[in-house]
């Protein structure tokens, strides 16, 4: 890696962290740049705008959230052993915080790139939970008639509800009141036995 490509990395991985905890609008390019060590013009020559940084921040999230939540559960026998896998990957993907759930709030109203971003990540998402329980209904895992739509919704429901009881309130039962609420979400969809 260049010498360009490594300070880059740096200021991503620095800012990612920042932002995960402080939403997006918490990374300033000045404070940025000054807890860096670089100038602000330094870290204008990496990045041209704060718009192009959140953007830079919020592919760096993605691919790492397919590479720590997604690829490992997809590795996992299709239907409800990867659901679970995908379910436990991303509560422990939650444990620093998530970029994603503090730029929809943040972002929710505020039209531009980096909430046309979030947004088509977090609908890729749905689509992905959705089509995860489809195949768990034509694996038979699931029922016949169940409505996989509303499944992935109140999957990430439960997910939503975690990050807010974990890091708001601090709820040292969220996890396993998340885990309950999962198991009575996958009971309502098994298929009879």
């Amino acid at each position: 890696m260049t010498k360009g490509a490594d300070t880059r990395q740096r200021i991503l991985d620095y800012a990612f962290r920042l932002a995960a905890r402080d939403g997006l609008g918490g990374v300033s390019l000045g404070s940025l740049a000054d807890d860096i060590g670089l100038s602000k013009s330094g870290l204008f020559a990496h990045f041209r705008s704060k718009e192009e940084l959140q953007l830079e921040m919020l592919r760096t999230a993605a691919a790492q959230f397919i590479e720590n939540v997604m690829a490992p559960a997809f590795r996992k026998p299709r239907g409800l052993p990867r659901l679970r896998a995908l379910f436990e990957n991303w509560l422990d993907w939650q444990r620093n915080g998530c970029i994603f759930v503090t730029a929809s709030v943040e972002l929710d109203d505020q039209p531009g790139r980096a909430r046309d971003y979030v947004a088509e990540q977090q609908q890729a998402l749905m689509d992905s939970l959705t089509r995860s329980a489809e195949i768990a209904i034509d694996e038979g895992h699931f029922r016949k008639d169940l409505d996989a739509q509303q499944f992935a919704f109140e999957m990430e429901a439960i997910y939503l509800v975690f990050h807010h009881a974990h890091r708001l309130l601090r709820d040292p039962k969220a996890a396993r009141r998340a885990r309950a609420a999962f198991q009575r979400l996958i009971d309502f969809a098994a298929a009879p036995a």
